[in-house]
């Protein structure tokens, strides 16, 4: 299988000398990775390749027989001004640039001009190029709210409406070369998404996953970049990094929070440059890899306070993508049951069990601190106690006991614990305030008497005694 061509639009050479346009072909190959080119030595032709719609980026040498660079920018800026131009030129003068420039042309460069600097300022252009390709896909895309490929979403159970949402946006950013963020707390399937996103990138490489919590920057650089045989002690054999490991494809880097400021400054390096140097190298290695980056932390918080670095956060965040807890999307949790009780079943070689009448609802009065990670953990430590036909409640009731005990979640509740009745101008009475509160219980419950009990903190019994009691009047 041939390497993917880089980048994904055609850049088109155009020089009356063939000897010119190799010496820039190999430059731009050699010092930038770019091989999706096309060379032209002859201006009367270049409108024709142009109008197959192949091309993004076009190099004009300026002085050419038949039609001049100036001819043919107004040409392209008339009826391409989607492609950028850049001229070339023997000649280093002033008010020929300027004339360029107003005509259009992205850049302007001597052919005496030391080769970084030209490179530099196509890949200024290359970039360019992509991020107005990126804003008119997303601005297609959004046009279109409807999810396009459903099945790349095929492990993420939900019916929300929010995460519809995030579908649609991964679509639209999915073949974007830009980095991509995806925040969401702890279990709410992030990395599920990063898959999805790599699946519809059309990147021909693979996914790899590194998660960068707890590394230190020596480790950090060495499990990205890889070393060459005797970077440091021990150093036996080569190794290749994770970056190599995703040419053509996606690097995920999970909880990217937490990367100390040594390894940020090689990550905004590595995003910035396009390049990186294999530990104990001194030849750079160009980055072929998309990179996608997960964090559950506020990376605008620690930007605050000076715990990452403003410049990667911003690069980062070119695409950000933020996945909903569980509790805000409750309406999946019947969805998420039926899923985990099944695949609980198959893992555990077990007949798929009846769930209980009001576990779903049950579930539903929990905030769920672990979101769908918890959710999956729950169901499948039922499954694997479960005897009888119908799946028993008491696990579901234990480990929510058990995480409420630990602060870590708790049944719905009104913010903060306030007082409900610190606005009443008049108090209600004792008995009707316990009613009210009886009937709230049981409306959350769905009339599952054995839940609204469990909700009030109360026995069955002592809940029925209430339910005889006078309703409030």
């Amino acid at each position: 299988m041939s390497e993917p061509l880089y980048p994904d639009f055609g850049i088109l050479l155009v020089d009356d000398e063939p000897d010119w346009l190799g010496s820039l072909s190999l430059t731009l190959e050699s010092c930038a990775g770019i091989t999706n080119i096309a060379t032209c030595n002859d201006s009367r032709q270049v409108m024709a390749i142009l109008d197959q719609g192949q091309i993004g980026l076009v190099l004009l040498d300026l002085t050419m027989p038949h039609l001049s660079g100036e001819e043919l920018l107004e040409q392209i800026a008339e009826r391409h001004p989607e492609i950028a131009s850049i001229v070339i030129s023997g000649l280093n003068q002033v008010e020929t640039a300027v004339n360029c420039m107003r005509r259009g042309a992205f850049d302007y460069f001597v052919k005496t001009d030391d080769d970084d600097r030209m490179v530099n300022g196509v890949l200024r252009a290359v970039r360019m190029q992509e991020l107005q390709r990126d804003h008119r896909e997303m601005a297609s895309r959004f046009g279109s709210p409807e999810v396009r490929h459903p099945e790349a979403f095929s492990a993420i159970v939900t019916n929300d409406r929010a995460m519809q949402a995030v579908f649609t946006y991964a679509e639209a950013v999915a073949r974007s070369p830009q980095p991509l963020l995806i925040t969401g707390e702890s279990g709410v399937g992030k990395e599920l998404v990063a898959r999805a996103v790599h699946a519809l990138s059309g990147c021909r490489g693979k996914l790899v996953t590194v998660n960068v919590a707890g590394l230190d920057d020596t480790v950090f650089a060495d499990t990205l970049f890889g070393h060459v045989r005797g970077a440091f002690t021990g150093a036996e054999q080569v190794r290749r990094g994770m970056v190599e490991e995703a040419a053509d494809g996606t690097l995920f880097l999970d909880e990217i929070g937490d990367l100390s400021i040594p390894s940020q400054v090689k990550l905004l390096r590595l995003l910035q440059e396009g390049e990186y140097f294999p530990l104990g190298c001194d030849l750079p290695k160009r980055l072929k890899a998309r990179i996608i980056v997960a964090t559950h932390q506020d990376l605008a918080v620690k930007e605050t306070a000076g715990a990452f670095r403003r410049d990667l956060y911003y690069r980062l965040r070119t695409h950000h993508l933020h996945v909903p807890p569980l509790r805000e999307r409750r309406g999946d949790i019947p969805l998420l049951l039926d899923h985990f009780l099944e695949e609980a079943a198959r893992a555990l070689g077990k007949k798929k069990p009846t769930p209980p009448k009001g576990l779903a609802q049950f579930l539903a009065t929990y905030t769920f601190p672990g979101n769908v990670r918890e959710l999956k953990a729950m169901i499948y430590d039922a499954v694997s106690v479960h005897r009888d036909r119908m799946l028993s409640m008491e696990s579901f009731i234990k480990a929510v006991e058990r995480s409420q005990k630990q602060g870590g979640g708790g049944a719905v509740a009104p913010a903060a614990r306030q007082n409900p009745f610190a606005g009443f101008d008049e108090l209600p009475t004792f008995s009707d305030a316990a009613a009210f509160l009886v009937m709230e219980a049981l409306d959350r419950a769905n009339g599952n008497q054995t839940l609204a009990a469990r909700l009030l903190g109360i026995s069955q019994p002592a809940l029925s005694k209430r339910l005889k009691m006078r309703q409030p009047g």
